[in-house]
């Protein structure tokens, strides 16, 4: 980045987040070089190749260094990408900075800063939704969907214990009260046929061991826009809401 960002350029947006540590390039990245996003003072911009270049108004405390680049700082960061992005990446990148380290109540103090600014509104109904413990684009994607589905707010990483209160596996959403959860399969984990094994070893046992419906989306459940996750997510609900459940007691 330092050999095509100028001095008086400031790295934001996407590419910012990157260099935070948050994963929210755009899903092309993984086959086409994205570009990078240097944001300048009104009245300057930036027109190179490999660049995305930009105006935009940014105060002292928006910025911050990162090796040799100016980059906006993960606060300002997130503001931009909860206004800008569609809305499901848009939770993935505010879930994301949570987990990185920025804190939840600073993320909603700073949104009625950005009153009258374009995207305002969407970012004033996902910060409250933000949650750190998401752990993947996806996963956040799936909550959303979730929300969408009017369903009550989940729990993240939730453990389920052996007989011995022995942690075993850990849920991307579920509602423990009822035995209901729904687990996003990443390709990088649940693609092979060990993972696929594993996965079944696991969510059989889930079934048959603790009495869980489950329910399992992937990439295809929550980006494509000719699908809708909301109905299985609902009937899902409602079939663990009518069937007995019970958590297991554990031995003191």
């Amino acid at each position: 980045m330092a050999l095509v960002v100028p001095t008086h350029g400031v790295v934001a947006d996407r590419c910012a987040a990157w260099l935070h540590g948050v994963p929210i390039l755009p899903r092309t990245a993984r086959t086409e070089i994205p570009l990078i996003s240097v944001r300048q003072r009104p009245g300057t911009r930036m027109r190179r190749g490999g660049v995305e270049g930009g105006e935009r108004v940014l105060l002292g405390r928006d910025v911050m260094e990162c090796g040799p680049v100016l980059v906006t700082t993960p606060l300002r960061t997130a503001c931009d990408l909860g206004r800008s992005l569609w809305r499901f990446d848009a939770l993935a990148a505010l879930d994301g900075f949570l987990r990185v380290g920025l804190s939840h109540s600073a993320l909603l103090a700073e949104v009625e800063r950005f009153k009258g600014y374009r995207g305002v509104v969407q970012l004033r109904l996902l910060a409250p939704l933000a949650d750190g413990r998401a752990e993947s684009p996806g996963e956040s994607a799936l909550r959303l969907h979730w929300y969408d589905a009017g369903l009550p707010r989940p729990e993240l990483q939730w453990w389920v214990v052996d007989d011995f209160g022995r942690r075993l596996y850990r849920l991307d959403l579920a509602l423990p009260d009822i035995g209901y959860c729904a687990e996003y399969d990443g390709e990088e984990f649940h693609s092979a046929a060990s993972d696929l094994a594993a996965d079944g070893q696991r969510r059989g046992w889930l079934s048959s061991a603790r009495n869980w419906h489950v329910e399992v989306f992937t990439k295809h459940d929550v980006y494509d826009p000719a699908v809708d996750p909301c109905p299985r997510l609902r009937a899902g609900f409602e079939a663990a809401s009518t069937r007995p459940f019970r958590t297991p007691v554990l031995p003191s």
